[in-house]
């Protein structure tokens, strides 16, 4: 099923033995689409810590309850490598956190999670096996907030299409399958889908998206909301 990220903002967080925190935001991929990591916030739980959560732990999300489980204990959650002093997100952090968790980091693969999409969680196994220093490893991150980039601009070939409103996520393999665009008035303030393999690149010193389409051509999408009373 795909949810907007906008709707999952404030979604309560369960590990195997209780409630952790709610859905801060989400860390994007923006060359794969995959949601890379949930950032929580813990509360008084954790003293208002922030942790990430990678989708290789995420259990059942219940649409109903507004809760989503996740396949750790508060244990392994509270002795995560905290982001506090990591932000934004760097390779150093990843690396740290992959390490952690005893998973194969997915920019050593071609695949979007590195080896196997879901490995079985392992915490702190075997730290060193997985290590990888030095300058033989991408270093490039591609890591984007869902909340700073809300609000982009979308630019096409012939103009100014409207803004990023949202993404479409699954709840399955944590891809983004549509980015939301708020139309404004050239389209009669509609809400559309956009894939995002139109996207071409993203600017975010000019907080700008540029898509390989015109005006005609996005009119020709399919339209995800009614437009907006006048």
């Amino acid at each position: 099923m795909l949810h907007n990220t906008k709707e999952l903002y404030g979604l309560k967080l369960t590990a195997t033995d209780g409630e952790i925190g709610h859905v801060k935001d989400f860390y994007i991929d923006d060359k794969s689409w995959a949601v890379r990591y949930i950032i929580v916030d813990t509360g008084t739980w954790l003293s208002s810590r922030l942790v990430l959560l990678s989708p290789r732990t995420f259990g059942k999300l219940d649409t109903a309850a507004k809760c989503l489980r996740v396949e750790l204990t508060k244990k392994q959650i509270e002795d995560s490598p905290s982001i506090d002093t990591h932000l934004p997100v760097s390779r150093q952090y990843e690396q740290e956190y992959y390490r952690y968790y005893g998973w194969p980091g997915y920019w050593e693969s071609t695949g979007f999670w590195g080896v196997s999409d879901y490995a079985p969680i392992s915490p702190m196994a075997a730290p060193d096996s997985q290590a990888h220093h030095g300058h033989n490893q991408r270093e490039d991150i591609h890591l984007r907030s869902a909340k700073a980039v809300n609000g982009y601009a979308i630019e096409a070939t012939d103009g100014t299409l409207g803004s990023v409103s949202g993404f479409m996520v699954d709840d399955h393999e944590w891809m983004v399958r549509q980015i939301a665009i708020e139309t404004g008035h050239w389209y009669s303030g509609k809400e559309i889908l956009l894939p995002p393999s139109k996207v071409e690149r993203i600017s975010y010193s000019e907080s700008k998206m540029f898509v390989d389409l015109t005006k005609a051509d996005l009119e020709r999408t399919k339209e995800h909301a009614v437009a907006r009373a006048a």
